[in-house]
């Protein structure tokens, strides 16, 4: 067995980089439930005690996962709100950004989707903070468009929680899920220009 060794900070993030890599791939391999400990350890030739070191569960792993995910989520977001462009362009990319990394990456793989739905269901803070941190930044948005004139006068903070909610269904990963297939559902440009006209107004 190898031993990991955290003399450094640097040394301590690669190995922490280590096991999140061998848990997702085997959390995506064979499903959140049938993985522990023990197999990320064995995957990574070392002993459970060596994870627990850096994580003090397989939940506490889950919850850094998934923390990732919604990084590279945020990032995205965060660049769009940063091109220039108008803030209804920025909104439509933003929402259509958003539902294709929601179908590409937690839907196409089941197991990937079953990581996000245990997350949701049990509310953990990190989801709460990516939710705040993307409604500031469609705030942010709103208020551009506000200041150009493209959108009414209104509280910024309170449209953007508005505007999430109009076009959650196009980014709750449970919520694609149960609509991907359904014929009586509005399509996601169609929601998208909605919501953005709602802001108009």
């Amino acid at each position: 067995m190898n031993d990991l060794a955290d003399s450094s900070v640097d040394a301590r993030q690669e190995n922490v980089t280590r096991i999140l890599n061998s848990a997702e791939r085997l959390f995506r391999h064979y499903g959140y439930a049938k993985t522990n400990v023990a197999d990320i350890a064995r995957d990574l030739e070392m002993s459970p005690a060596n994870i627990y070191r850096f994580f003090a569960s397989k939940q506490e792993i889950h919850q850094a996962i998934c923390g990732r995910m919604l990084a590279a989520s945020y990032q995205q977001a965060y660049d769009i709100s940063r091109l220039p462009l108008s803030a209804s362009e920025r909104l439509r990319r933003y929402v259509h950004g958003q539902h294709k990394m929601t179908v590409e990456t937690m839907l196409d793989e089941q197991k990937v989707h079953e990581m996000v739905v245990v997350a949701i269901e049990r509310d953990w803070h990190v989801i709460e903070k990516h939710i705040d941190r993307i409604d500031q930044l469609l705030a942010e948005i709103i208020r551009d468009g506000i200041r150009a004139g493209e959108f009414a006068e209104q509280d910024p903070e309170v449209a953007a929680r508005c505007f999430g909610a109009a076009v959650v269904t196009l980014c709750h990963p449970q919520i694609v899920a149960q609509c991907l297939a359904k014929q009586n559902r509005a399509t996601p440009d169609e929601l998208i220009e909605y919501a953005i006209e709602a802001l108009k107004k």
